[in-house]
C-alpha cells in the first residue's frame, strides 16, 4: 500500500520542539462521550453549563458527572472515563505534562504512551498518583473520609501523601488513609464493578480502530471516531483522505456547530458531529469529485501533531463589518476552511517555530510568522460561511443561522487572519436557564495533595473582558495576562505539596485556601514527605537494599519526593560549622560539628614541627596557618621523587 513519506527535512522541522515559554500547549483534551447529565466549568468564570462534545478542555476547567452519569474524554491516545458523582479539573495540561485533581469520585484511565519526557499525575485530597508507564488504572477518591484507593491493572503507579511513598504494581490495589500521617493497605485487583465494566468495553472497541491509525497517528486527538464515521480512500493529489459516510444537504465543513472563545487560543470552532473533531483541529479540507474529504497531510507515527481552535480564514471589508469596535452594528461574520497547501495564521501570540509546526504537514517552507493572507487564492473561498454577528459572538448554532451573501460580495470580500470580534462572556459559556446541576460547593474548594506544584488558576474572564475589547479579536499575550494577574485579586489553586501540613477547617465545613510554595510552578517538588515512612517493601524488581532510585520503569523521570528506601527519621539539625582550616578533621580538630567525634581525642594537641627548612624557591611565602604545612604543600611532598626525598631525609639528621 502506498504511503505518503516526508522528507528527511521535514521530518526533523515536525520533530522541533516548541522552546517558546509562551506558545500555547500542542494539545487538549477532547469530551467525546456523555451518558446522563454532566456539567462543565471553564477555568476563566464561576458558572456552570452542560457540557458540550467536542469542546477542548485545557489548564483550568472542571467537569462534573451527576448522579447516574458519566463521561469519557481523549488527551491524545489516553482515555479518561469518569464515574457518577465525581468531580475533576485540570490543574495543568501541556505537550509534557497531565495534571488532574480529582476531589471526589472514581475514574478509569487507559494510559497507550507514556513517553520518557512526559508527567501524568492524579491529585487526591490525602496524596498524589502519579503513573509511571503505560497501562489501565482506576483510582477513587472519598474525601469526605480521606481515603483513595488506587488500582492497577496493567502498569506502575507510585503514591505519595503524608509521610509515605510506594509503588503499587501489577493486579495491585491500595488504600490510603489519612491526611497528615497516612497508612495503607495492599491488596489484590478486586473484581471489576459497572463503571470498569464500560470502560473495558470501550477499549476493546477501540482496540479495534486500526484503518485510521494507518493514516494518522494515535496522538491526533479525534482519530478514534473516524473509522465509525467515514471511509479513506486513495487520491492522486493529496494522497490518502477521509471522507464522513453522511452529511445533511447543504453542508460544508465549518457549518454545523458553534464558535466559542477558549484561551489562550481565542475563537475555536465546536462541531457538531460525534466525529467532528480531528477533521476541524487538524489538517485541510478539498472538494474531490462533488464532494467533501478532509486531507490530513504528511503524518509521521511517533511525532504529536499540533492543536489549532479552527483552520480557516476569516473575510472582513464591504458587506460585513466585523471590525466595528466593541461590536457595534449589525455586521457579519463569515470564513471559509482553509485548502492543501494553505498557510494557517495563527490569531494568538505564538513564535516561528510554533508556526512551522502547526502547519508543517501541509507547508514545509514557512520560514515567516507575518505572511501574507490577503493576496492570494483561495480554493475554498467560495464555500464561505457567513452569520450575524450576534451569532458568531453568542455560540449560538451556525447551521440554521447562515446569512445568503451575493458572489459578488464574497468576491470583494478581504481575507484576514482574525476574526476582528472581541468575546463577550457568552462566548466563554452560554447562559443556561434552568440552572445545570453543579457539584457541591466543597468538592470543588477541596484541596489536593500535589507533588508538581501546578501553574496558577486562569485570569477571570470579567477582568480581561475591557482590554479583550480593545485587542481586536485576539487573545492578549501572555505578559498582559501576567499584568493582570498581579493586579487582581490572588485565586490560587486548592492545592498543598507533598510535606506540607494539611489545611485548618474553616466554619461550616468549608476549607481554608491552602499554602503554595513560592518558586517556579512547574518544577517537580522538592520537599519531601515528613514522619517516618512504612518499612521498604524490598521485594519488588528493580529495588536493591539501600538504592535512592525509582523501580526501573521506562520513564526515568526525577522523584519530586524521595521513596521509602531514602527515608531516614528526622534528627534536629547541628548549628552552621565555623570557618575552618584545610584538612580539619584530624584528631586534634573538633572544630567541625558535621563530623563524627575520633574514638580517642586527645587532651593536648601534640606539637607540630615547624623547623623544617623551607624549600629551595619558596622563600617569602607567608607561612601555613597553625604552624604546619598547608595541604596543599604536603600533596606536592608526596610527588616529591624518592631521590630528592633521601636527601631531605639525610639533611634532618645532620641536624
Amino acid at each position: 500500500m502506498k504511503r505518503t513519506v516526508l522528507s528527511l527535512m521535514a521530518l526533523a522541522a515536525l520533530a522541533l520542539p516548541v522552546v517558546a515559554q509562551d506558545d500555547p500547549p500542542l494539545r487538549v483534551a477532547r469530551l467525546n462521550l456523555t451518558s446522563g447529565s454532566v456539567s462543565f466549568r471553564p477555568g476563566s468564570v464561576e458558572e456552570w453549563a452542560p457540557a458540550t462534545l467536542n469542546y477542548p478542555l485545557t489548564t483550568g476547567d472542571h467537569l462534573w458527572a451527576d448522579r447516574d452519569s458519566r463521561t469519557e474524554m481523549h488527551i491524545g491516545s489516553t482515555a479518561v472515563r469518569m464515574g457518577a458523582e465525581t468531580a475533576l479539573a485540570f490543574l495543568n495540561l501541556n505537550d509534557r505534562t497531565v495534571q488532574i485533581s480529582l476531589t471526589q469520585g472514581s475514574v478509569n484511565i487507559r494510559l497507550r504512551e507514556l513517553r520518557d519526557d512526559d508527567t501524568f499525575e492524579v491529585d487526591t485530597p490525602n496524596s498524589a498518583v502519579t503513573l509511571l508507564r503505560a497501562g489501565d488504572y482506576r483510582i477513587d477518591a472519598d474525601g469526605n473520609n480521606s481515603v483513595t484507593t488506587v488500582t492497577v491493572r496493567d502498569g506502575d503507579a507510585q503514591v505519595t501523601g503524608g509521610g509515605a511513598a510506594f509503588t503499587v504494581d501489577p493486579r495491585e490495589s491500595a488504600r490510603v488513609m489519612g491526611i497528615d500521617q497516612v497508612s495503607q493497605e495492599m491488596g489484590p485487583v478486586p473484581p471489576p464493578d459497572e463503571f470498569d465494566s464500560w470502560a473495558l468495553a470501550r477499549d476493546r472497541h477501540e482496540d479495534q480502530l486500526v484503518q485510521s491509525a494507518r493514516y494518522v497517528p494515535r496522538d491526533m486527538i479525534g482519530y478514534e471516531d473516524l473509522d465509525d464515521n467515514g471511509v479513506w480512500t486513495e487520491t492522486p493529489d493529496y494522497g490518502f483522505v477521509w471522507q464522513p459516510r453522511a452529511v445533511v444537504a447543504g453542508w460544508a465543513p465549518y457549518r454545523f456547530g458553534h464558535w466559542a472563545w477558549v484561551e489562550p487560543w481565542g475563537w475555536t470552532w465546536i462541531d457538531d458531529a460525534p466525529w467532528g473533531f480531528a477533521p476541524f483541529h487538524y489538517g485541510r479540507w478539498a472538494m474531490v469529485a462533488g464532494g467533501w474529504v478532509w486531507v490530513p497531510g504528511r503524518m509521521v507515527v511517533g511525532v504529536r501533531p499540533v492543536y489549532a481552535p479552527a483552520l480557516v480564514a476569516f473575510v472582513d471589508g464591504p458587506g460585513f463589518a466585523v471590525g466595528v469596535s466593541g461590536g457595534g452594528g449589525v455586521g457579519m461574520a463569515g470564513w471559509f476552511p482553509l485548502g492543501p497547501r494553505e498557510v494557517y495564521v495563527p490569531a494568538y501570540h505564538v513564535s516561528e517555530v510554533y508556526v512551522r509546526q502547526v502547519n508543517i504537514t501541509h507547508v514545509t517552507q514557512v520560514s515567516m510568522i507575518n505572511v501574507n493572507v490577503t493576496n492570494r487564492h483561495y480554493v475554498n473561498q467560495a464555500s464561505m460561511t457567513v452569520v450575524s454577528r450576534e451569532t458568531f459572538v453568542s455560540a449560538r448554532p451556525v447551521g440554521v443561522s447562515v446569512v445568503a451573501v451575493d458572489r459578488t460580495v464574497i468576491a470583494r470580500a478581504q481575507v484576514v487572519a482574525v476574526a476582528p470580534i472581541a468575546p463577550v462572556r457568552a462566548s466563554v459559556i452560554a447562559h443556561v436557564a434552568p440552572p445545570v446541576a453543579a457539584p457541591p460547593p466543597r468538592l470543588v474548594e477541596r484541596t489536593v495533595v500535589v507533588r508538581n506544584v501546578p501553574p496558577p488558576p486562569p485570569v477571570s474572564f470579567v477582568t480581561r473582558q475591557q482590554a479583550l475589547a480593545a485587542n481586536g479579536g485576539r487573545p492578549l499575550e501572555p505578559a498582559q495576562v501576567e499584568r493582570f494577574r498581579a493586579a487582581a485579586p490572588a485565586r490560587a489553586p486548592m492545592v498543598r505539596q507533598v510535606g506540607a501540613p494539611a489545611p485548618a477547617m474553616a466554619p461550616h465545613g468549608g476549607e481554608r485556601p491552602a499554602f503554595q510554595q513560592a518558586g517556579n510552578p512547574g518544577r517537580p517538588a522538592a520537599a519531601a514527605p515528613q514522619g517516618n515512612p512504612p518499612p521498604a517493601r524490598s521485594d519488588r524488581p528493580g529495588f536493591e537494599q539501600g538504592d535512592t532510585q525509582r523501580p526501573a520503569v521506562r520513564n526515568e523521570r526525577p522523584m519530586a519526593a524521595p521513596s521509602p528506601r531514602e527515608e531516614r527519621p528526622a534528627v534536629t539539625p547541628p548549628p552552621a560549622a565555623p570557618a575552618v582550616a584545610p584538612r580539619n578533621d584530624r584528631p586534634q580538630f573538633q572544630g567541625n560539628p558535621n563530623r563524627p567525634a575520633p574514638p580517642q581525642p586527645q587532651a593536648k594537641p601534640a606539637p607540630v614541627r615547624n623547623d623544617r627548612p623551607v624549600p629551595a624557591g619558596r622563600e617569602g611565602r607567608p607561612a601555613p596557618r597553625g604552624g604546619r604545612p598547608a595541604a596543599r604543600e604536603e600533596r606536592r611532598d608526596e610527588r616529591k621523587g624518592p631521590a630528592r626525598k633521601e636527601e631531605e631525609k639525610k639533611e634532618e639528621k645532620k641536624q
